[in-house]
């Protein structure tokens, strides 16, 4: 019998509450969030920055979680050095056309990366050739990096100080997950940078 389309709305809130639960009971990933975002902290008062990529949905997330950093997230403060590598368009195509697509994000990371940095590169797969580039080039300048992957981490783990993977294997129920994990490091960064005032 055809799946109704109520069904299919049930079936994929189930899914992604499951995820969620998932995520709640995993104490080693709720300890790497804090972990994580205790890193980007010390990096912010040390006077470095947060720097955001990834690939399609990802590409969107990045700039979604650095704007939640140089904007707001949950209340009026003042804004926090964070830059994503996905926005800008003369950059993305003259790399691509002059170097290829596997070299975007790493020349703009050989540019802009300093020591103390962080590097925040998320991919479903954990395989983004673009991506492996730029962890390999964020260690060679003393960043440090992080990932958001799948569950497997896949080969970003081994180029990754902290790997934050989501228990699943469907793209769309990752990219869910770290969209959730993405605010909560912005939440945790901004309570502990300039506390809420009553």
């Amino acid at each position: 019998m055809k799946e109704s389309a109520t069904t299919f709305v049930r079936n994929e809130i189930a899914e992604a509450v499951g995820l969620m639960n998932a995520m709640l009971a995993d104490r080693d990933l709720i300890a790497l969030v804090e972990q994580v975002a205790g890193v980007c902290v010390a990096a912010i008062q040390r006077g470095n920055k947060i720097l955001f990529a990834g690939n399609g949905g990802s590409a969107a997330d990045a700039q979604h979680l650095a704007a939640e950093l140089v904007g707001r997230l949950a209340y009026d403060r003042p804004a926090l050095p964070a830059i994503s590598l996905t926005t800008d368009t003369s950059i993305l195509t003259a790399v691509g056309n002059d170097y290829g697509y596997d070299d975007v994000f790493r020349r703009q990371i050989s540019a802009l990366g300093v020591k103390g940095d962080v590097f925040i590169a998320i991919s479903t797969s954990g395989r983004s050739k673009n991506l492996v580039k730029a962890l390999a080039t964020a260690h060679e300048k003393g960043v440090t990096t992080v990932g958001m992957t799948g569950a497997t981490g896949g080969d970003m783990l081994a180029l990754c100080e902290h790997c934050l993977r989501m228990p699943s294997t469907s793209t769309q129920k990752i990219q869910e997950g770290h969209i959730v994990i993405g605010h909560i490091i912005c939440g945790l960064v901004e309570r502990l940078i300039y506390p809420r005032s009553a």
